[in-house]
């Protein structure tokens, strides 16, 4: 291993450690061999496959990190009651539909957030993310139940403000659009029609 990239894998000993911790998660064991196994996994991966780094030029914000943990929660339990009502209503046919969100950043990191908690919220999808653009394209499962098309972007565009406001610095605020205090709307989020 080169020096360059045993310096890469040294500053990447965080990822190094979490891929351990999901390799003996994975194989739900909390033994020191699985530990070893997972670490040497680590800096395989870090150190073997050429890896795109991600610039943070954000800061942790715990109010607002709280705000995202929080309504991603609600939003979890509330979206598998619904689909689950959806699959027991006898009869009743969804309408999905792929429908196209333009976010508001253009960070690679922020793009990655909003597509993963969007698509981790039973009904909604994420099929493709460009990058380049910024946009993104969703199945929505039932857009009746969503509320129409427009209500289902402006979802996935409040997920996109609690991301940036947990994360964002506040000149990555200013070029989303959006001003560096929340304005309250429904339930304390910030809300941008």
């Amino acid at each position: 291993m080169s020096p360059s990239r045993r310096r890469s894998v040294i500053r990447q000993w965080p990822t190094v450690v979490w891929l351990a911790f999901v390799w003996m998660m994975l194989w739900g064991s909390l033994s020191v061999a699985n530990l070893i196994v997972g670490l040497l996994i680590g800096v395989l991966v870090t150190g073997g496959l050429r890896m795109t780094p991600i610039v943070f030029h954000g800061r942790v914000r715990p109010l607002g990190l709280m705000r995202l943990v929080g309504r991603f929660a609600f939003d979890l339990v509330r979206a598998s009651f619904e689909v689950s009502l959806l699959a027991l209503r006898p009869g009743h046919v969804p309408h999905g539909a792929v429908i196209g969100v333009q976010l508001r950043s253009h960070s690679d990191l922020y793009l990655t957030l909003t597509s993963e908690l969007s698509s981790l919220v039973p009904g909604s999808l994420v099929v493709e993310a460009h990058r380049l653009t910024g946009k993104l394209y969703l199945h929505v499962l039932d857009v009746e139940q969503s509320g129409g098309v427009e209500k289902a972007r402006q979802t996935v565009l409040a997920q996109e403000e609690r991301v940036l406001r947990a994360f964002a610095s506040d000149e990555e605020l200013r070029q989303a659009g959006l001003p560096l205090r929340p304005a309250r709307g429904r339930r304390g989020e910030g809300v941008n029609a």
